[in-house]
């Protein structure tokens, strides 16, 4: 009965924190794990919370079996793995060293458990983390990042079940000095949603795009003319990826320079016979092609492409800006590198196919927001067909272009406005945490399979 309750609790504080966007949700979602590890025996961990984790992530990636079909069961499997191995290491870490260290070392665990699998082998997957949870507040990742606020949600579950074992007195001064911490911390971080997003006297570059889905040529120049009859300022206009299926063709080009304006737009670079790099352009204000990168992370199991040979910022007229493909944005490696180099915004030119559904498209679009709160810094998103977002250092969005559904036509929805690049990005402090926490998690796991040395007596 306590699995079945506790199994409950975890599902619903799950399903609740991604449904209302509110992380802080999950801590519930943490305890109830760290509790669903105690069980007898290593069968009665790893299967029960391999079940849940696929409860966990089935129902929130539904769309996967309209892609992936039969195929999408092992996806949700894999997914769900990564629960059970939580749970299951939990327990050989308590049964090897004791329930402090357990508790001690779970939220290491679980953020090194969470930060592998979704940067770091094959089948990396990013969504649906605990910080991504959030997404109705991306201002909770300003600081520590989305992996690291699922390390503080994992370790105020492991300090809340630590509590039940010690005096009332121990617990309230516990707690007391938990929240003067917690205080400090909070007070001593930039709080960048207090900075303004848009404030008139900061620079910034006006901007449109438009949500065209495998356009012939035509449906292109059309679109492109009504997005500049709309926002007539416009000095940057961007497309989805796979707009063209050849590098940028020459009536692009000549739009480009017969209006003095910038397009980025994707397109393919072949490479010899059969393999091509998927490529975001830029053109410029001469017609030329004047920076391109190649997509980093090709979609697992789809014809994407080969992955970036290099990763380089655009030198754009209004500073430094990193152009990063669809899925690139999903990964903090991919984004940590263009901050690196100093970029000052991000262009995400964007394929979400119309047939993969509405619930994918939403899922997507979390993603903008959360990346920029946690590096503070803009983004431009230009979906295929939907959601495209203008969204401001701080996460908030500006403006959005919505799903247009199963009757799309490929004309589709135009966005626009102002890109404020009033940014100071910086990494968020789980970018040196989490890959720690995958070594404090392999050492773990491991040396709670080493038998302990048993006392030898000496008659």
């Amino acid at each position: 009965m306590a699995f079945i309750g506790w199994s409950l609790v975890a599902l619903v504080s799950f399903h609740a924190a991604h449904a209302l966007g509110l992380g802080w949700l999950l801590i519930p979602c943490g305890y109830a794990l760290i509790e669903l590890s105690r069980a007898e025996s290593s069968r009665k961990v790893f299967y029960p919370m391999l079940a849940l984790g696929f409860l966990f992530y089935a129902p929130q990636l539904g769309f996967f079996w309209g892609i992936f079909q039969q195929a999408a069961i092992a996806l949700w499997l894999v997914l769900a793995f990564w629960i059970a191995l939580f749970g299951i290491t939990l327990r050989l870490v308590r049964l090897r060293f004791g329930n402090g260290w357990m508790l001690v070392l779970a939220p290491f665990i679980w953020t090194g458990i969470e930060y592998f699998r979704c940067e770091l082998y094959y089948l990396r997957f990013g969504w649906l983390t605990f910080g991504m949870a959030g997404h109705g507040s991306p201002s909770h990742a300003t600081a520590f990042g989305v992996f690291g606020f699922g390390f503080l949600c994992t370790a105020i579950a492991s300090i809340a079940r630590m509590l039940r074992n010690i005096s009332p007195t121990r617990r309230l001064v516990f707690i007391v000095v938990a929240i003067v911490i917690a205080a400090a911390v909070w007070l001593a971080t930039p709080i960048y949603k207090m900075v303004s997003d848009s404030s008139p006297g900061l620079p910034h570059v006006k901007i449109a795009g438009v949500q065209l889905e495998f356009p012939n040529d035509q449906q292109v120049i059309t679109a492109l003319n009504q997005a500049r009859a709309k926002f007539p300022d416009t000095q940057l206009f961007m497309l989805s990826e796979y707009t063209f299926q050849t590098p940028p063709p020459q009536f692009a080009r000549d739009w480009c320079a017969s209006n003095q304006v910038h397009l980025v737009v994707g397109g393919r670079e072949p490479l010899g016979d059969t393999n091509y790099y998927n490529t975001a352009y830029v053109i410029g204000t001469n017609g030329a092609i004047v920076f391109q990168q190649v997509k980093s992370v090709p979609i697992q199991f789809f014809k994407d492409g080969l992955p970036a040979p290099e990763r380089k910022v655009w030198d754009s007229p209004w500073g430094k800006i990193g152009v990063l493909t669809c899925y690139d944005l999903s990964y903090t490696r991919v984004v940590d590198d263009f901050v690196r180099q100093g970029a000052i915004a991000l262009l995400n030119p964007t394929m979400d196919v119309v047939d993969w559904g509405e619930r994918q498209h939403e899922l997507h679009s979390r993603v903008a927001p959360m990346r920029a709160a946690e590096y503070g810094i803009p983004i431009f998103r230009v979906a295929s067909s939907g959601i495209s977002q203008i969204v401001s250092r701080t996460g908030r969005v500006l403006a959005s272009a919505p799903f247009q559904g199963k009757d799309y036509a490929g004309e589709g929805e135009i966005i626009g406005g102002q890109l404020p690049l009033n940014a100071k990005p910086r990494l968020p402090l789980d970018r040196w945490l989490a890959p720690v926490c995958v070594g404090i998690a392999a050492l773990a796991l491991l040396g709670s399979l080493i038998p302990a040395r048993r006392k030898h007596t000496h008659e």
